[in-house]
């Protein structure tokens, strides 16, 4: 039986920044992870990258790939912007 992950909102998402709500999420291609227990992302930052967004297009500035994402636990697909529909 396979489960199927609820759709996230970017508004959603913007919520769990750190700051709005207890939880912290992120956003990489697609898939929305929760790194509330993650030490680097405490108070919804990690260097210059803040939670709650699609963080797809700054890992190009990262010093790591996307293998990094592999230890979080994906709790969601994002929804897609409202002009790509």
């Amino acid at each position: 039986m396979s489960e199927t992950l609820p759709i996230i909102s970017r508004t959603q998402l913007a919520l769990r920044n750190g700051q709005d709500k207890p939880e912290i999420w992120i956003a990489f291609e697609g898939n929305v992870y929760d790194v509330t227990s993650s030490k680097i992302w405490r108070k919804g930052k990690h260097y210059e990258h803040w939670a709650g967004q699609d963080l797809t297009d700054e890992l190009k500035d990262a010093p790591h790939n996307e293998e990094v994402f592999a230890k979080w636990k994906v709790i969601g697909k994002l929804a897609p912007d409202q002009d790509q529909l």
